[in-house]
C-alpha cells in the first residue's frame, strides 16, 4: 500500500527536510509541497491526499486552524517547534505530532503509525463487506490504546470533544477524547447507524423502539427527525406488516 502525502510548512529548511524523509520512505508519494495552509487549501481541493505533514504556528491562517477544514478523509500528523500545542493536536485527532528538530526515526515512526492507521481502516472495510462481525477498533482512553470489538458495543453518545462507548454487559462505558465525526468514519456502515447528532447505534443490538427512541435497558436513546428516514429505511425490510 502506498500513501500519498503532502507537507505544509512555512519555514524552508523545514520543508526541505520533511521532503527528503518522505522522498526515501518506501510507502509514501510525495504529492505536493506548500509554504502555508492558504496555499495548501486551494492545491488539496483538487489534490487531496492521505496524509498531511502540517506545521502549526504560520501566518494568516494556523495549522490547527486548517486542520479543520482539511478532508476528513486526509489524516493529519502535526509537527511545531512549541510542545504546548500537544493537547490541542490531540483534540483534532492527529494521528501524530512531531517536534522539531525531527529525526528522521521520529519521522519514520509517526509515518508507520500513519501506515498502520490506514491498514486498519481497510481492514475494517473488507470485514464489513463481509460481514463477519469480528472486527475491532482501538481507542485512546486514560492514556492507554483499548481494544474494542465492535459486536459487543451497544451505542456511542458524544458529548463535545468525548464519545462514551457502551458495551454490552460492561457496568461503564470507554470515554475516549475523539469527536462523533471521526468515531462515525472508523465504524463500519453495515453495522452502524447514526440515529442522532449525538448517538450512533449498533443495528443488530436494536430490540425494541418506543415512542421515536430505542430502548436499551433503562436507556432511552431519542432518534432525531434529521436521522429518522435513514432508521426507518433500515426497518422497513425487516418489519412484519
Amino acid at each position: 500500500m502506498i500513501l500519498t502525502c503532502a507537507i505544509v510548512d512555512d519555514e524552508p529548511l523545514a520543508l526541505g527536510l520533511l521532503k527528503t524523509y518522505a522522498n526515501k520512505t518506501p510507502f509514501l508519494e510525495l504529492k505536493g509541497e506548500y509554504t502555508s495552509a492558504v496555499m495548501a487549501s486551494k492545491g488539496l481541493q483538487d489534490n487531496p491526499v492521505d496524509l498531511l505533514f502540517l506545521d502549526i504556528q504560520m501566518p494568516e491562517l494556523n495549522g490547527l486552524e486548517f486542520s479543520h477544514i482539511v478532508s476528513p478523509e486526509t489524516r493529519i500528523i502535526f509537527t511545531t517547534a512549541f510542545s504546548q500545542y500537544a493537547l490541542d493536536s490531540y483534540r483534532v485527532n492527529a494521528l501524530d505530532y512531531l517536534l522539531k528538530p525531527i529525526s528522521y526515526k521520529d519521522f519514520l515512526e509517526a509515518a508507520n503509525k500513519a501506515y498502520q492507521w490506514f491498514e486498519m481502516k481497510e481492514k475494517s472495510k473488507n470485514n464489513a463487506q463481509s460481514n463477519t462481525g469480528d472486527e475491532c477498533i482501538y481507542v485512546k482512553s486514560d492514556y492507554k490504546l483499548v481494544q474494542i470489538p465492535l459486536k459487543d458495543i451497544l451505542y456511542i453518545e458524544g458529548l463535545k470533544d468525548y464519545v462514551k462507548i457502551y458495551l454490552e454487559n460492561e457496568p461503564r462505558p470507554i470515554l475516549s477524547l475523539m469527536s462523533m465525526k471521526s468515531m462515525e468514519e472508523r465504524l463500519p456502515s453495515a453495522q452502524f447507524i447514526r440515529i442522532h447528532r449525538s448517538y450512533i447505534v449498533q443495528k443488530s443490538k436494536i430490540k425494541l423502539i418506543e415512542r421515536g427512541r430505542i430502548v436499551f435497558g433503562k436507556e432511552y436513546i431519542p432518534i432525531s427527525d434529521s436521522y429518522k428516514q435513514d432508521i426507518q429505511d433500515y426497518l422497513s425490510d425487516k418489519t412484519m406488516q
